[in-house]
């Protein structure tokens, strides 16, 4: 259910872009979770406060006219406002800089790891196509996204339209996203921590602004919050893996066969560069990395019977 739901999130415009997009879910809760909205106490809001905050921070003034255009548009009446909790992850700075400005070869490792049916193809410089594998299609386009030594910020569009047993008529949306990140200290092992957090603004189009209000909303909101915390933590666990095991993901990088070569080659290079004990990798220890990666989001029984190598 959480997976088809997401689909439907992404086809209404809500959470289409890295920082935001995907259907990993985990087998089971991660123990003591680590998302700095539990430390400050607060679970997302969709209050006017935040909301208006949110709108004074998005940076209209530093993006081209028609897309500030576009943007001004979503924000004057959104069907939907969510501000997700914010979540704290470790990361290396350079890899995670590089996935934000690349999604899809997160999505390509999903898919390579068959932990995610989502497809997320660039179709021309800070744009791409995307399919969920159930029932949705839909564009993202990045509108603005700068990056200073204090973190960074994304203002993304995503437009999308929904078929499926979720609803009783096909939905159609687009959605403005702020994405803002920033280091907030450095972990025991000396990776870069980070906070993350999202706000979304949702136009529904048409019949779909009435089931996303009264029906869609509460489900809308729950999923999005649980697959950001997701995504989060598969960013922790590749930069680890990155650090413990370079040429393992190195190898990974190479079975990325959606991706630009040279965008495959940088990927590598910065799993390399992002080595903190220089420790020797055993070859076999580097051949099951994709199973470990995976491992959070698949079961056991699945990992053994797909063999992911």
């Amino acid at each position: 259910m959480r997976a088809r739901m997401w689909g439907l999130s992404v086809a209404i415009g809500l959470l289409a872009a890295w920082g935001t997009v995907g259907t990993v879910v985990a087998v089971e809760p991660e123990a003591g979770g680590s998302s700095l909205s539990t430390m400050l106490g607060g679970g997302g809001s969709s209050g006017r406060d935040a909301r208006k905050s949110a709108s004074k921070a998005m940076p209209l003034e530093r993006m081209a006219e028609a897309d500030r255009r576009a943007a001004e548009k979503i924000l004057r009446n959104p069907t939907l406002y969510r501000r997700l909790p914010v979540e704290s992850f470790s990361c290396d700075r350079a890899l995670l800089d590089f996935s934000l400005a690349h999604p899809e070869i997160v999505v390509d490792i999903w898919r390579v790891l068959g932990i995610s049916k989502v497809a997320l193809d660039p179709t021309a410089p800070g744009q791409w196509r995307m399919s969920d594998g159930w029932g949705t299609e839909g564009t993202l386009r990045l509108l603005h996204h700068e990056r200073t030594a204090e973190g960074g910020t994304m203002v993304l569009l995503g437009q999308g339209g929904y078929t499926g047993p979720l609803s009783p008529q096909p939905l159609s949306g687009s959605c403005l996203l702020l994405v803002r990140y920033r280091p907030t200290g450095t972990a025991a092992d000396g990776t870069a921590r980070h906070a993350m957090q999202v706000d979304a603004f949702l136009d529904a189009d048409g019949v779909g602004l009435e089931i996303v209000t009264r029906t869609l909303q509460p489900l809308i909101v729950r999923s999005s919050a649980s697959n950001l915390h997701e995504i989060c933590q598969f960013m922790a666990s590749l930069s680890a893996a990155a650090a413990e095991n370079p040429e393992g993901v190195a190898r990974l990088s190479g079975r990325l066969t959606n991706i630009d070569p040279a965008d495959r080659q940088t990927f590598a290079a910065l799993a390399r560069d992002a080595v903190t004990g220089g420790i020797a990798v055993d070859p076999i220890a580097a051949e099951k990395l994709p199973a470990k990666l995976a491992s959070r989001w698949i079961p056991a029984r699945q990992l053994e019977a797909e063999r992911i190598r």
